[in-house]
């Protein structure tokens, strides 16, 4: 037996699955580093909070800018095309443009650090949001993540959760890092619908092809996602 967040958890089984107790019924944000990662490791988790109707919203921690060398010097027109992906990804996953994504802007492989005032407008902000939505749960990268942006976004996750305290649960999804293997309880959702995650995939076409020039790009092996998410909250006792 252990506690998630104050909530007890009793067997490995009812812990499993996201439409279980205690875990059904809690407001999800999802904090994602970039646009893309919001669909590799938490589109389940969106299209399904969604049909729940306990869905409260994405939040991009950075602008993206920094994917393409070659944009580098001009990225305005990058973090345009983005944010319209992100905005189109965040539909298809949803089935409705009543979503639209909060971005926090900050620049691409140079977050803020925790203590500096960046970093705290960030939990500002994310806070607010939380109040405003009703919002009991943060899913965001994992900390372990190699990216330092994909850490960082899981630095500002468990400060809100500092600050707001109550009920508040970080859950943590893994895209480059393996799975933690200690210290964690694993929750996983239901499988999506067939085709839907690569559907939202294809709306970041900057990530898919050669248009932006020398850069990072999706490889083939992401676009062939498993049907579920998993996630990673720390035990607490």
């Amino acid at each position: 037996m252990g506690r998630w967040g104050g909530l007890v958890v009793r067997t490995a089984r009812a812990s499993a699955q996201m439409a279980a107790r205690p875990w059904r019924g809690r407001r999800w944000l999802v904090l994602a580093p970039h646009p893309d990662d919001e669909t590799l490791g938490a589109g389940a988790l969106i299209a399904q909070s969604c049909r729940s109707r306990t869905f409260a919203g994405l939040v991009y921690l950075t602008d993206g800018s920094g994917s393409h060398p070659a944009t580098w010097g001009r990225p305005r027109r990058l973090v345009a095309v983005r944010a319209r992906e992100g905005a189109l990804a965040l539909a298809r996953l949803t089935g409705s443009r009543q979503w639209t994504p909060v971005h926090l802007g900050w620049k691409d492989a140079h977050p803020f650090t925790c203590g500096s005032a960046g970093f705290e407008r960030g939990v500002r902000k994310v806070s607010v949001l939380c109040r405003r939505s009703l919002v009991d749960a943060i899913a965001v990268t994992a900390a372990h993540e190699p990216h330092c942006d994909h850490s960082a976004a899981a630095e500002l996750a468990y400060a809100v959760k500092a600050r707001l305290g109550g009920r508040l649960v970080v859950a943590e999804y893994c895209i480059w890092a393996d799975a933690p293997k200690r210290r964690f309880h694993a929750l996983r959702t239901a499988p999506m619908r067939q085709g839907l995650r690569r559907w939202a995939l294809s709306s970041h076409r900057s990530q898919l092809s050669g248009a932006y020039g020398r850069g990072f790009r999706l490889s083939r092996h992401r676009m062939r996602p498993t049907p579920h998410d998993t996630f990673y909250v720390r035990r607490t006792a």
